[in-house]
C-alpha cells in the first residue's frame, strides 16, 4: 500500500489516472441526478426564453419601424415654424416627408383655425401616398373639421408628440386612406412657445397585423395587441377585434389573472404571466411597442413548451453515458501519448529562463499544444532580439513625430495674431487675445483686422480636435479675414464662409462661429453669432451678462441652404467684452465637474477694471486651477476688447 501510494505522489499519469476514474464516477452520478431533477426545469426555460425572444425580436421590428416616423418627424417639424410667413411652403413640407419616408402613408401640416388670415378658418396641407404616387390638397372645411379630430387635439392637449390608437380615416371632401392607420402627431409652436397646430404622420397598419399575426414559436401559441384602452387591434379571433377589450370576458366572469395582465399592458410593462385561458395552463408574455401606449402579448401553452421534456431525457443519457466513455478513452490516449515530451520542454524552457536566447531549440515536429509552446519559446526567442532593434526604431520614430506636431503647432499659431505688435496699437482700442490647444494643434481660431475706421473680429470652435479640425480652422480663418477685407456685413460674411464650408463636406465637419463689426466712430456693434457660446459684455456699472442673441443661425459648413441673422448692440465704448470657446465654461477637473456660465459671470464681474491681457492672463489661471492637473479636455480661446476714448 505505501508502495503504491508512493508511485501514485510520484507519477503524473497514475494520479492522472486516480482522479479520472474519481471524477467520472461523480460526473455520472451528477448527470443522472441533474437529468431527473432539472431537466424538467431546464426545458421550460428554455422554452420560455425562446418566447421571450421571439416577442423581443418582434417588438424590436415594430419599434424600429415606429422610432423611424418619429425620428421623420422631428427632423422636419422646425421647417414649418421657420417658415410662417409662407403657408404654402406646408405643402412642400408635407410632401417632402413621404417622399424621404416612402413607407409612410400620409402627412398632415394642421393649424388653428383662422391662423393665417388670408386662408380662412380652415389650414391644413395634407399629402397622401397613393400606390407610390403623393397627393397633395388643403384639407379642412365644415364636412371635416380637422381640428376637433384625435390626431390633432390629442398633441394640443397633451402638449407633447404622441401616438394615436389605431383608426380608419374618412374625408367626404378630399382624398384619404382607404386602410387602417396609426398617426404621429406633434404639437407646433412660435418662437414665443404658444400652440399653433399639429404635424401629423399616418403610418399604416396592415403591415403591422400580419407581423405580429405571423409570431408562432410553438405550434398553438397566438399573438395579441391591445390599445392604451384595452381594446384588441391583433387577435386570432376576428369577432374581437376593434369590438372587445382585454377586460370584456372579466365582466361576465371575474378573471383575476387576466385583469391583471390588462393593467400591467397599458401601464406599459413588460414581464410574462402563468394563467389559464380557455381551460389550458399558459404563458403569457407582453411587452410594450415603443412610445406608442400599446402592448403586445404572446400566448404560449404549457403542454407546447414541454412537448421536448420526454426527447430530451432520452437524449441527455445517451450523451452522459456516451461522453464519459469517450473522455476516459481519450484522457488515456494523452496520459500514454502525450504527457513523455513535458520533461524535455521542461529543460528547454529552464534554457530559456537562464538567459540563453540565442540557443536553438529542438523541434520534434509536433503539431499539438506540446509542440505549439515549443515553437512558442523559440519565437520568443526571436521575439525579444525583434523587440530590442524595434523599440530602438520606434523610439526614433516618436521622436521625428513630435518634432513635425511641434512644427505644425508652430506654423498654426502663426496664423493668428497672439502678441505684441500683433494688437492693435490705438490708444482708443484695448485689445488682447490667446489660444490654447488641447493637443499639440487644435480647431479653435480667432482672429482681427482694422479697415475703415471698421474692427473686424471673430473667434471660432472647429467640431473635433487635432490635426483635421486644425485644417478647416486654417481654412475658416483665412476665409474670414479674405471676406470681411471686402467690407461685408457679419451675416454677409458667415454666409459666404458657410457656402464655401458645406460643399463636398464629407466629414461632416463643422465651425461654431461669432463674427463681429465695430464702428471705431460711434462704438455701435454688429454681429452674427452662428451657433457658438454667446459673448459676456461687462457694463460700465460694472455688472457682467451674456450680450443678448436673438439669432443663433446655426453653425457654418451644416448645409448651404437659408441664410443668416445679425444682430446690433449699441455703442460699447468703454465696456468691456469677452469672446471665448467652450473650453473656459465646459472646462473639467478631475471629477468631471464644468467651471460653468455661472463662474465665468462672477469672474468677468472681478475683470471689470482690468486691462484685455490682464482679464485674459486671469481666466487661464482660473481654468487651470480649476482643472487641478486634469487633462485638458477642449482647446481654449479667448479674445477681450474694450474701446477708449481716443
Amino acid at each position: 500500500m505505501k508502495r503504491l501510494l508512493f508511485l501514485i505522489r510520484r507519477s503524473m499519469p497514475a494520479k492522472l489516472t486516480l482522479w479520472i476514474a474519481l471524477l467520472s464516477s461523480l460526473v455520472l452520478l451528477a448527470s443522472l441526478g441533474f437529468m431527473f431533477s432539472q431537466s424538467k426545469k431546464s426545458v421550460r426555460q428554455e422554452a420560455l426564453n425562446r418566447a421571450e425572444q421571439v416577442l423581443d425580436n418582434t417588438v424590436q421590428r415594430v419599434t424600429n419601424v415606429l422610432d423611424r416616423v418619429e425620428v421623420a418627424t422631428d427632423n422636419m417639424d422646425w421647417l414649418p415654424v421657420r417658415h410662417l410667413k409662407t403657408p404654402d411652403s406646408m405643402f412642400v413640407y408635407s410632401r417632402r416627408i413621404l417622399e424621404n419616408n416612402p413607407e409612410l402613408n400620409g402627412c398632415s401640416i394642421s393649424f388653428e383655425p383662422y391662423y393665417f388670415p388670408g386662408k380662412g378658418k380652415y389650414f391644413s396641407a395634407y399629402s397622401l401616398n397613393q400606390d407610390g404616387e403623393i397627393l397633395t390638397e388643403q384639407e379642412g372645411g365644415p364636412h371635416y373639421e380637422y381640428f376637433t379630430f384625435d390626431w390633432y387635439q390629442m398633441a394640443k392637449l397633451l402638449d407633447e408628440p404622441c401616438w394615436t390608437e389605431p383608426y380608419f380615416d374618412f374625408n367626404p371632401d378630399g382624398f384619404y386612406s382607404q386602410e387602417m392607420i396609426a398617426s404621429y402627431c406633434k404639437p407646433l409652436k412660435d418662437a414665443q412657445g404658444r400652440y399653433i397646430g399639429t404635424i401629423s404622420v399616418d403610418l399604416p397598419l396592415g403591415w403591422l397585423s400580419e407581423t405580429i399575426a405571423a409570431v408562432k414559436p410553438y405550434p398553438n401559441s397566438y399573438s395579441i395587441m391591445i390599445g392604451r384602452g384595452g381594446t384588441f387591434f391583433v387577435h386570432p379571433d376576428s369577432t374581437k377585434l376593434f369590438y372587445q377589450t382585454i377586460f370584456t370576458e372579466t365582466l361576465e366572469r371575474e378573471d383575476p389573472d387576466r385583469t391583471a395582465l390588462g393593467k400591467a399592458m397599458q401601464a406599459g410593462e413588460e414581464g410574462m404571466k402563468q394563467m389559464v385561458i380557455d381551460g389550458q395552463n399558459c404563458y403569457v408574455f407582453y411587452k410594450p411597442l415603443g412610445t406608442t401606449n400599446w402592448s403586445m402579448g404572446l400566448v404560449c401553452p404549457e403542454r407546447d413548451i414541454l412537448s421536448g421534456y420526454k426527447r430530451l431525457q432520452q437524449a441527455v443519457l445517451i450523451i452522459v453515458v456516451l461522453g464519459l466513455l469517450l473522455m476516459l478513452d481519450l484522457i488515456s490516449r494523452v496520459i500514454r501519448n502525450e504527457l513523455e515530451p513535458l520533461s524535455e520542454l521542461n529543460r528547454q524552457a529552464k534554457t530559456i529562463a537562464a538567459g540563453h536566447f540565442q540557443e536553438e531549440l529542438v523541434d520534434e515536429g509536433r503539431i499539438d499544444e506540446i509542440g505549439q509552446l515549443n515553437r512558442s519559446f523559440a519565437g520568443m526567442q526571436h521575439s525579444l532580439i525583434n523587440y530590442i532593434d524595434e523599440l530602438k526604431q520606434t523610439t526614433a520614430q516618436k521622436a521625428s513625430i513630435e518634432h513635425e506636431l511641434k512644427v505644425a503647432s508652430d506654423i498654426q499659431m502663426a496664423m493668428v495674431p497672439r502678441k505684441f505688435p500683433a494688437f492693435p496699437e490705438r490708444n482708443d482700442i484695448d485689445l488682447f487675445a490667446a489660444m490654447v490647444p488641447a493637443k499639440e494643434v487644435g480647431g479653435d481660431l480667432y482672429d482681427y483686422f482694422i479697415l475703415d475706421e471698421q474692427l473686424y473680429f471673430c473667434i471660432g470652435d472647429v467640431s473635433g480636435k487635432g490635426i483635421p479640425a486644425s485644417l478647416l480652422m486654417a481654412v475658416t480663418r483665412n476665409l474670414f479675414r479674405i471676406i470681411a477685407q471686402q467690407g461685408h456685413t457679419p451675416e454677409s460674411i458667415a454666409m459666404q464662409i458657410n457656402s464655401v464650408l458645406s460643399r463636398d463636406n464629407e466629414q461632416g465637419m463643422f465651425v461654431t462661429m461669432f463674427i463681429g463689426q465695430i464702428d471705431l466712430k460711434d462704438g455701435v456693434l454688429r454681429y452674427c453669432n452662428c451657433g457658438h457660446n454667446p459673448p459676456v459684455i461687462v457694463r460700465k456699472d460694472g455688472k457682467a451678462e451674456f450680450i443678448p442673441v436673438k439669432y443663433t443661425n446655426r453653425p457654418l459648413g451644416v448645409w448651404e441652404e437659408g441664410g443668416f441673422q445679425g444682430e446690433t448692440l449699441g455703442c460699447i465704448r468703454g465696456e468691456l467684452l469677452l469672446c471665448y470657446t467652450d473650453g473656459l465654461n465646459e472646462a473639467e477637473n478631475m471629477k468631471q465637474e464644468l467651471l460653468g456660465n455661472d463662474t465665468v459671470i462672477r469672474l468677468m464681474t472681478e475683470c471689470a477694471r482690468m486691462s484685455a491681457e490682464e482679464v485674459i492672463r486671469k481666466l487661464e489661471l482660473e481654468v487651470e486651477r480649476h482643472r487641478a492637473g486634469a487633462i485638458p479636455n477642449d482647446d481654449l480661446t479667448l479674445l477681450c476688447l474694450r474701446l477708449r476714448k481716443a
